[in-house]
C-alpha cells in the first residue's frame, strides 16, 4: 500500500501483536461491527537509546469482512489528515497479510458514558469536568465542519465516542461512520445498519427520511450529548413522568415549558453547579435538538454560547413539529458539499 503524504507510522503486525499480548481478551476495550479495539503498550527506544513505553489503543478490523480493506483505506484517508487537540490522534497503521489495524493514542480516563453510568455517585463527573468536555467536543465539531480543508461529518456523536485524557480533556473518537464532504453526495445508504447509522436518541429526524448525513445532523447529535451530560440520562432511554414516557429531549422541553428546567439537572451533582451555566447548556441542548435542521445553531455560535460570550439561544416553549419542507428546499445549504467516502463502524468505548 502506497504511503499517503504525512502518513503516520507504519507498524509491523508482530509489533502490535506483542503490544496487545497477542490480542488477549483482557486487553479488549470495545467492539463494533467491523472489529475490536485493544489496549496495548509499545516498547521502543528513543534517540538516546533509552527504553520507553507508550500506551496505545489498537483497532483490529475483522478479517472476514469483505469490505474491510476499503473501509480501512477510507478511514485512513480522512483520519491521518485531521489535527486537533480534541480529536483522538491517529498514531499509526498496519496492513499485513490481509490484517488491517489502526493505532490511536490511549485515553486513560476512558469514555464519557462510563463516567456517567458505571461509577458511583461520589465519583461522577463534576460540573467543571462536564463543561470542559462539552467545550472540547464543540471545538472539535467546529474544526471538522469549518476549519479542516474538507468538511467532515462524524455521524455518530454520542457519549461512548467521547474519550477523556488524563486531565479530562475530551477527545472525539471513532470516525467509523465519518464521511468527508466534497462536491457530490452525502448518502450513507451503503451502510447496513438498519438504514441509518448512529444510535437511537442521537440521530436527527430528517436522517430517517433522507438517509443523508449533514453538518446539521451532527449538531443534532451534539445536542443529545449536551442534554445527556448535563442531565446524566441516556437519550435512548425513556423517562417515566406522571404515567407518561418521554424521550430525554421531550422531557427537558416539558421542564423548560413549565419554567422548571433546572429540575432536569443530574441529581448526582447535588446542586454543586453554576445555575446560569446549566440553564444556558440545557437551552443550547434543546436548540441543537430542533426538529428542523435549518433552525439549529451553527458550530461557531455553539462554541460562543458554551464560552459564555453569547447569550443562551431562544427556545420556544413547545417543541416544534418535524415538517418535511418542499423538495426545492428539502436539503440543507451544506448538502451540495458532500461526498461518498465511507468508513467503518466501531464503537471505541473504554
Amino acid at each position: 500500500m502506497a504511503l499517503l503524504p504525512g502518513m503516520p507510522r507504519e507498524f509491523k503486525y508482530k509489533e502490535l501483536k506483542e503490544a496487545t499480548n497477542n490480542f488477549h481478551e483482557s486487553m479488549r476495550l470495545g467492539q463494533g461491527g467491523f472489529g475490536i479495539v485493544y489496549r496495548g503498550t509499545l516498547h521502543d527506544k528513543d534517540h538516546a537509546d533509552t527504553k520507553t513505553s507508550t500506551e496505545i489503543a489498537v483497532k483490529k478490523f475483522s478479517r472476514d469482512n469483505i469490505k474491510g480493506k476499503d473501509d480501512f483505506l477510507a478511514e485512513l484517508t480522512i483520519i491521518h489528515r485531521l489535527r486537533h487537540k480534541h480529536l483522538v490522534r491517529l498514531v499509526g497503521w498496519c496492513y499485513e497479510k490481509g490484517k488491517l489495524l489502526l493505532v490511536y493514542d490511549f485515553m486513560p480516563n476512558g469514555s464519557v458514558d462510563k463516567h456517567l453510568y458505571e461509577t458511583s455517585s461520589q465519583n461522577t463527573l463534576n460540573w467543571k469536568h462536564r463543561c470542559k468536555i462539552l467545550a472540547g467536543v464543540a471545538s472539535a465539531l467546529h474544526y471538522l465542519q469549518n476549519e479542516y480543508d474538507q468538511k467532515v461529518v462524524h455521524r455518530d456523536l454520542k457519549a461512548s465516542n467521547i474519550l477523556l485524557d488524563s486531565d479530562f480533556n475530551a477527545r472525539l473518537g471513532d470516525f467509523g461512520l465519518a464521511r468527508a464532504l466534497d462536491q457530490e453526495r452525502n448518502s450513507y445508504a451503503e451502510l447496513e445498519l438498519a438504514g441509518v447509522p448512529g444510535t437511537m436518541g442521537y440521530v436527527a429526524p430528517e436522517c430517517f427520511h433522507t438517509g443523508k448525513a449533514t453538518p446539521e445532523s451532527d449538531v443534532f447529535g451534539f445536542g443529545a450529548v449536551v442534554l445527556e451530560i448535563v442531565c446524566g440520562r441516556s437519550p435512548g432511554i425513556k423517562i417515566l413522568h406522571e404515567h407518561h414516557q418521554y424521550s430525554l429531549v421531550d422531557w427537558v422541553w416539558m421542564m423548560h415549558r413549565e419554567g422548571r428546567i433546572e429540575e432536569a439537572m443530574d441529581k448526582r451533582l447535588n446542586d454543586d453547579y453554576v445555575f446560569d451555566e446549566a440553564n444556558q447548556l440545557l437551552l443550547l441542548g434543546l436548540a441543537c435538538s430542533h426538529p428542523i435542521a435549518s433552525e439549529r445553531p451553527q458550530t461557531q455560535a455553539i462554541c460562543q454560547i458554551i464560552a459564555g460570550t453569547t447569550p443562551a439561544p431562544s427556545v420556544p416553549p413547545f417543541k416544534p413539529v418535524f415538517m418535511w419542507p418542499s423538495m426545492d428546499t428539502a436539503y440543507s445549504s451544506t448538502e451540495s458539499t458532500v461526498s461518498n467516502v465511507i468508513l467503518s463502524s466501531i464503537t471505541v468505548s473504554y
